[in-house]
């Protein structure tokens, strides 16, 4: 992945909470048909350094089948992102030159994947990965909420996958190329325009700027 440096991001906390923030991965594969993407939760266990995925495919899903085999895969682990204008920039209306962009949050996830077929782990990795998910539910659903009988179906049709991480990394590009004015202006716009991820964005580009400030 291109990361400039300014976007870089090495602190181990801040890229394990990502992984766990944005659970929902795109798995990358090359195999004898060419690549294969594949889209599914994941739990990471690790604290940004290295670590494991864990996560399931369904059996149908023939991907699964190619991965012991694939060498190298890669998780794509997205997080916030929006469009920038730059009407934003108070530069913009002193010297027009300024262009639209993107923001994003990214983590790149590369390791090496092996097929878990054991009943006893799948059911702990469902287990484990609904109590993660309904952690804010108003009222959580639990694997023992449904007959053993049909979570015993549900899990033969299922193949668990545990990958092993070789290499993580992590990209922030939040504005940190523009001065502390044109960032707060982003932070600004995000907040009055509040679609998607602009509330969140918004929040963290000002405490960007904020350092920026402070920082000289």
């Amino acid at each position: 992945m291109y990361i400039p440096p300014a976007n870089a991001v090495s602190d181990a906390g801040a890229i394990a909470a990502h992984l766990k923030a944005h659970p929902f991965a795109m798995l990358v594969s090359a195999g004898p048909g060419g690549l294969v993407a594949t889209h599914l939760p994941t739990v990471y266990k690790g604290d940004g350094t290295g670590g494991t995925v864990e996560c399931h495919f369904a059996r149908a899903n023939a991907h699964w089948k190619e991965l012991p085999a694939a060498g190298e895969v890669l998780l794509i682990y997205s997080g916030i992102d929006a469009y920038i204008t730059p009407g934003w920039y108070p530069s913009k209306a002193e010297t027009h030159k300024a262009v639209p962009t993107w923001n994003y949050t990214v983590v790149h996830a590369y390791g090496r994947a092996e097929v878990v077929e054991d009943r006893a782990w799948l059911h702990q990795h469902v287990t484990e990965i609904t109590s993660e998910n309904e952690r804010t539910t108003e009222v959580p659903w639990a694997v023992t909420d449904a007959p053993s009988s049909y979570i015993e179906v549900m899990l033969r049709g299922i193949v668990g996958v545990r990958i092993t991480l070789t290499r993580l990394e992590a990209k922030q590009k939040l504005s940190q190329n523009r001065d502390v004015r044109d960032m707060t202006g982003v932070a600004h716009g995000l907040e009055r325009r509040g679609s998607g991820d602009d509330a969140r964005m918004a929040g963290v580009i000002a405490e960007l700027a904020a350092a920026k400030a402070r920082s000289g």
